[in-house]
């Protein structure tokens, strides 16, 4: 009789007569297949739909480098103080939507997290940071300003909101990720809910939250030079003016203030989140 322990487990290799090992069937997914059928299929009629004027491509090179020529050969510097200020105009437009953002998302990624907050609250919530995420700044820009007006304060509000579907989204993950040891002694402890967020939950995630509110931070900054384009002030309101009367003089100043401004403050977030997540380096003693 065999040993049923000794039997091959269902699916595993096998080995013939001649001690060769024959691998296993491979598992038919008809399911699988048709699904990767139809993205494909779908990706491809949505790229073919798209009215492309294929022989312009060719020019494009040429373009591109003529349009660098008006930028940059004789930039005009004289736009230089305007365009500094109303780059300052747009980075205190991304930071008044940060600091809005994070007040608002921060309660409520706590009382989406799983397991401190109710459910139907939990679903209410994820679901309205979905919808947030999935209408972009400027469309709720546009829908915002019919109250406020085209000034900064619209770009900010519009800013803030996105930041609200994001932060929430990112908050409440981080939550769900921490280690249940500060939840449980909190509990144990007879702390209520409001403690275990207070003293279990918090300062298990604030380092991932200062994180996330200064990498949301440097994305409101590029986000609000787009912005300026339907009108709410900043830089990009001034690159749209130029831009359409073709003074590419001009352009090139305000590109090259956009590029230098971003650089810089994304340099200075990468450190500060680096600095919070990892602390601070060692230092070698000198003997």
């Amino acid at each position: 009789m065999t040993d049923p322990a000794s039997a091959p487990a269902r699916g595993a290799a096998r080995r013939t007569l001649a001690g060769a090992v024959v691998p296993p069937p491979r598992p038919a997914r008809p399911g699988l297949r048709a699904l990767s059928a139809t993205v494909v299929v779908v990706v491809v009629a949505a790229f073919w739909s798209v009215d492309i004027a294929w022989d312009r491509l060719a020019d494009l090179p040429s373009e591109v480098v003529r349009y660098l020529w008006l930028m940059f050969s004789a930039p005009d510097w004289s736009a230089l103080p305007e365009a500094l200020w109303q780059t300052w105009r747009s980075v205190a437009m991304a930071w008044l939507g940060t600091v809005l953002g994070i007040l608002v998302a921060t309660p409520l990624s706590l009382l989406a997290a799983r397991g401190h907050g109710p459910a139907p609250l939990r679903g209410a919530l994820r679901l309205l940071f979905a919808v947030i995420r999935a209408v972009p700044e400027i469309i709720i820009a546009i829908v915002i300003l019919s109250v406020t007006g085209l000034t900064p304060l619209t770009g900010a509000l519009a800013l803030a909101v996105n930041g609200v579907g994001t932060l929430g989204k990112w908050g409440y993950e981080a939550i769900e990720g921490i280690g249940r040891g500060p939840v449980e002694a909190v509990r144990a402890a007879g702390g209520s809910g409001p403690h275990v967020l207070r003293w279990g939950v918090w300062p298990e995630v604030l380092p991932a939250f200062g994180s996330f509110w200064l990498y949301r931070f440097e994305i409101n900054v590029r986000s609000s030079a787009v912005l300026g384009l339907i009108g709410v002030g900043g830089i990009g309101d001034m690159l749209t003016s130029y831009t359409q009367y073709r003074q590419w003089s001009t352009v090139g100043v305000l590109l090259v203030v956009v590029v230098v401004v971003t650089v810089a403050i994304d340099a200075a977030s990468g450190a500060l989140r680096r600095r919070i997540m990892e602390g601070a380096r060692a230092r070698a003693v000198q003997p």
